[in-house]
């Protein structure tokens, strides 16, 4: 696995920073805070990279021209890191017969379920 790092353009913003990553064509993202900036920047390039067989060779910063009030951060993508975030866990759980008959009769997928219900829970909580 690999570990290597992007310069990246960083605009601030009245609330937080637009993010680009020059090298990758299409890159943006923003985050609220520098450390949220400097994360979405990480997943982007992760996502940019997923179907790559050989990255992009990083530029030199000091080659990147900016406009006036931006700035460029060399962020560090780690590919090992990125993977395993996404890697599945499988999971034993228990359902009500009746409930499991009734779920695969309408064919739903358990899995796209429980992580939607997990999503609700942890990030739409009251």
């Amino acid at each position: 696995m690999r570990k290597i790092f992007y310069p990246v353009v960083f605009h601030p913003e009245e609330v937080g920073y637009t993010v680009s990553v020059p090298d990758l064509d299409g890159c943006f993202t923003q985050g609220d805070t520098m450390n949220e900036a400097v994360a979405m920047a990480q997943d982007a390039i992760g996502l940019m990279l997923e179907d790559c067989a050989d990255y992009p060779q990083p530029s030199n910063p000091a080659n990147i021209e900016t406009a006036p009030g931006d700035f460029v951060v060399m962020v560090q993508f780690d590919e090992e890191s990125y993977k395993k975030q996404f890697k599945p866990v499988k999971k034993t759980l228990s359902i009500p017969s009746w409930l499991n008959e009734a779920a695969e009769a309408a064919h739903i997928n358990f899995s796209s379920v429980l992580q939607e219900a997990l999503k609700q829970r942890l990030y739409n909580a009251d």
